[in-house]
C-alpha cells in the first residue's frame, strides 16, 4: 500500500501534500498514462466476461442437445422405463409404459414404485420388496404391471444408477410384457430351426458339388473292376462250353482213348487249374464294386452312419485315387501309415473329410512348380494325428481365422463355394474330432484332422 501512494505522489505530488488550514484542496487532473491503464483493465475484464458467457452458452446447447438425445432415445424405446431414487419413488418413466398402463405422467412421477408395480404371488412380492428395500439389481423377474383395467405380466430387469462419487442414486427398471418375450422367444425358435435347415441343405449341395468334381475318378474307380469282372466272366463262359461238351461225350459212352483225346483237346486240366482263381477274381472285382458304391452313398447320403472299427490307411488311398482320377495335372502323393493303424469311427465322415481335404490341397498346387502332398497318420497321445500337407503357397495370415467359415474362399468365382472345409470342420466335430489349419515353418498349408483314439476293443 505505502509503495503504490509513493508512486502516485511522484505522479501527482498535489493530490497527497497536507492541507493547512484555510487553504484550497488543488486537485490536478489525472494523467493519461493513468486513464489509459483503467481502460486496458476494463478491456480485460470485459473480455473475459464475453468469454465466459460464450463458454456457458456453448454449454448450455451440448447440455440441451444431449438432453433431446437422451429424451428421444427414452421415447423411443419399446421396452418400459422406469427410474426411481433410492426410497423407490418414481423419478421418470417414457411413454411405452404411459400407453402399456393408461396412466399419465404426473400420476406415475414422485409415486412410490409399489404403486405401480407387485410381484404375482405374496412369495414374489415379498423378494420384489426386499430387491427395492435392499437395492439389489436383478433379472428376468416376473411382475405385475397395474393397469387401469386388469394387470399385466412383466419381465423385470433391474440395476443400480450410481451418481458422480459412486454411490447408488436409484434404480433402473426395464421390462417387457411376458407374451411379447413369448412371441419372440417362438419367431428366434423358428428362425433357428430354418436356419438348421438352410444348413442341412448347403451340406448337401457341397456333397453334390464335391461329387460332380469326382464324377470322372469315380467312374474309372468303377470301370476297373467290373472290366475285370466281365473278363472273367467271358473266361468262365468258355470254360463252361468246354466242361459241358466234355459231359456230353462221357454220357456218349466213348472209347477210353477218344475220351482222353477230347480232354487233351479242351485243355481240361488248365480249365480245372484256372476255374477258381477266376471265380475268386470275379468276387473280389464284385466286392470292389460293392465297395465303391458304398463310398458314394456314405459321401452323398444324409443317412445316420453308425461308428465301426476303420483302418484308416484304405481310406486314404480311396480318398487321394477319387481326387486324382478328375484332375488333370496329378501332383506327387506320398502315404505315411501303419497299414495296421485302426480307429472307432463313422468310416463314411473321414472319408469325406479326406476327400475335402486332399482337393484342397490339389486345387492350391495349381500355380505350383513340382506340386507334392504329403499325407501321415499316426498315434499322438490319447488321440491320432491325420495330415494333410502341400508344398503350395500356403495359407494367408489374414484367411487362417475364418477358413473354416462358411462361405469363406480365397479362390475365383466359380471355382470354390467356400463349404467344403465348413462341412469339414462339422463332421470333425460330430466325430469327436478336431479339424485345424496352420502354415508350416516352410510357408506351406498344413491341416490336421484330430480323431479320439479309441481301441478297437473298446468299440466292439
Amino acid at each position: 500500500m505505502t509503495k503504490n501512494k509513493d508512486q502516485l505522489a511522484e505522479r501527482e505530488p498535489s493530490l497527497l501534500m497536507p492541507l493547512r488550514a484555510g487553504e484550497r484542496i488543488a486537485l490536478s487532473a489525472p494523467s493519461e498514462d493513468a486513464w489509459i491503464d483503467v481502460i486496458q483493465q476494463m478491456d480485460r475484464v470485459y473480455g473475459e466476461l464475453i468469454e465466459s458467457q460464450i463458454a456457458v452458452e456453448e454449454k448450455n446447447a451440448a447440455l440441451e442437445s444431449a438432453q433431446e438425445f437422451i429424451g428421444s432415445v427414452v421415447s423411443a424405446m419399446a421396452d418400459l422405463l422406469i427410474v426411481c431414487d433410492t426410497e423407490g419413488r418414481i423419478q421418470q418413466v417414457n411413454d411405452a409404459l404411459l400407453r402399456l398402463s393408461g396412466f399419465t405422467e404426473s400420476k406415475l412421477v414422485g409415486h412410490p414404485l409399489t404403486e405401480v408395480l407387485k410381484g404375482r404371488d405374496p412369495e414374489a412380492q415379498a423378494r420384489f420388496l426386499d430387491h427395492l428395500e435392499h437395492n439389489r439389481p436383478f433379472h428376468d423377474f416376473e411382475v405385475l404391471l397395474r393397469k387401469q383395467q386388469s394387470p399385466i405380466p412383466l419381465s423385470l430387469n433391474c440395476s443400480i444408477r450410481h451418481d458422480a462419487l459412486g454411490k447408488p442414486a436409484g434404480l433402473v427398471l426395464i421390462g417387457r410384457p411376458v407374451g411379447e418375450l413369448q412371441q419372440a422367444y417362438r419367431e428366434l425358435d423358428e428362425a433357428l430351426q430354418n436356419f438348421e435347415k438352410a444348413q442341412q441343405h448347403l451340406v448337401s449341395s457341397e456333397k453334390m458339388a464335391a461329387l460332380g468334381r469326382l464324377v470322372a475318378g469315380v467312374a474309372h474307380e468303377l470301370n476297373n473292376p467290373i472290366s475285370f469282372v466281365f473278363g472273367n466272366m467271358y473266361a468262365l463262359k468258355s470254360y463252361g462250353e468246354k466242361i459241358t461238351r466234355f459231359i456230353q461225350a462221357m454220357d456218349a459212352e466213348i472209347t477210353p482213348d477218344e475220351l482222353a483225346s477230347l480232354r487233351r483237346e479242351l485243355q481240361m486240366d488248365r480249365i480245372a487249374r484256372d476255374i477258381l482263381p477266376l471265380v475268386e477274381g470275379t468276387l473280389e472285382g464284385a466286392e470292389r464294386v460293392s465297395d465303391i458304391v458304398q463310398d458314394l452313398r456314405r459321401f452323398s447320403g444324409n443317412q445316420t452312419e453308425p461308428s465301426e472299427i476303420v483302418a484308416l490307411e484304405p481310406i486314404i488311398r480311396t480318398a487321394v485315387n477319387w481326387v486324382l482320377r478328375g484332375t488333370r495335372d496329378k501332383p506327387e502323393v506320398t502315404i505315411t501309415c501303419d497299414p495296421g493303424l485302426e480307429v472307432v469311427s463313422k468310416k463314411g465322415h473321414i472319408h469325406q473329410i479326406l476327400v475335402n481335404l486332399v482337393q484342397n490341397a490339389v486345387d492350391a498346387l495349381a500355380d505350383t512348380p513340382r506340386p507334392r502332398v504329403d499325407i501321415s497318420a499316426a498315434p499322438e497321445g490319447d488321440r491320432i494325428a491325420l495330415q494333410v500337407e502341400d508344398n503350395g503357397p500356403g495359407i494367408g495370415a489374414e484367411s487362417l481365422d475364418n477358413i473354416f467359415e462358411p462361405f469363406f474362399t480365397t479362390k475365383p468365382i466359380g471355382k470354390g463355394t467356400g463349404l467344403g472345409l465348413y462341412v469339414s470342420y462339422r463332421m470333425a466335430d460330430e466325430i469327436g474330432g478336431h479339424l485345424e489349419a496352420e502354415n508350416t515353418g516352410s510357408g506351406s498349408a498344413r491341416f490336421t484332422l484330430y480323431l479320439p483314439r479309441q481301441d478297437a476293443e473298446d468299440g466292439a
